[in-house]
């Protein structure tokens, strides 16, 4: 097979103890899903679970020990952090139950989910996409993925991020609306999952915004931390 021009590299994720990379096929991720979040966007109960997309390519991958750079995006002057488990698929298939979901599950990260909150309230006022808030470029930093053999108690993990030292975000997995099964279960009846897809789980709490020089450190207990520092747009 030949190309009429060179295709990008795949996209790809480090792997905790391995040369090995992990693929990039999809990235899902599931929008309000920590109660006390879900609260602080104006929104209360355990509505049913929504879901939004980020191109594959635009994961920040970040190796166990560095400090990778985000640029500053375009268009905007309202970035947002957010801080989330993210479940790397390994198996895929259609209508997985929610009890037999978490043999799907590859491994997993600790990654961001970098909003134009500014960008995604305007479209929500006109009710059109809001893609521009958060599919661009850079908008999905993630660090190494632990296999789950070695991710330990993953579903009582505690959940946090420090910005420039400080604390903004602190909380639990068990605080999920939706847990793990539940989620692969939803995504799975209205998409194929594939090896290689991510699943953003959604954040807690303490979402705000960031600035160029900022440095973001998050973890997930079990999981290799995630550093990323928010650089001057070229």
């Amino acid at each position: 097979m030949s190309f009429v021009f060179t295709p990008a590299p795949a996209a790809s994720v480090p792997v905790v103890g391995s040369t090995d990379r992990f693929p990039v096929h999809r990235i899902y991720c599931v929008g309000r899903n920590y109660v006390e979040h879900a609260k602080e966007m104006g929104f209360t109960g355990r509505e049913p679970p929504f879901f939004f997309m980020k191109p594959a390519d635009a994961v920040v991958p970040v190796s166990a020990g560095e400090i990778g750079t985000m640029e500053y995006p375009s268009l905007t002057s309202d970035l947002h952090h957010e801080i989330e488990l993210v479940a790397c698929i390994g198996t895929g298939g259609r209508n997985i139950k929610a009890a037999d979901a978490m043999k799907h599950i590859w491994g997993y990260a600790v990654g961001l989910d970098m909003t134009r909150r500014d960008l995604q309230g305007e479209m929500k006022k006109l009710g059109r996409p809001w893609c521009i808030g958060k599919g661009f470029d850079q908008s999905a930093p993630i660090g190494p993925i632990t296999p789950v053999a070695q991710a330990g108690d993953i579903v009582n993990a505690e959940i946090w991020l420090k910005v420039n030292g400080k604390d903004r975000q602190r909380s639990n997995v068990t605080k999920l609306i939706w847990n793990l099964g539940e989620i692969i279960e939803h995504i799975s009846a209205a998409w194929e999952l594939a090896p290689g897809d991510l699943i953003y789980t959604g954040t807690p709490e303490g979402v705000a915004a960031v600035v160029a020089g900022d440095t973001l450190e998050g973890g997930v207990t079990g999981l290799t931390p995630l550093a990323v520092k928010i650089t001057q747009p070229r």
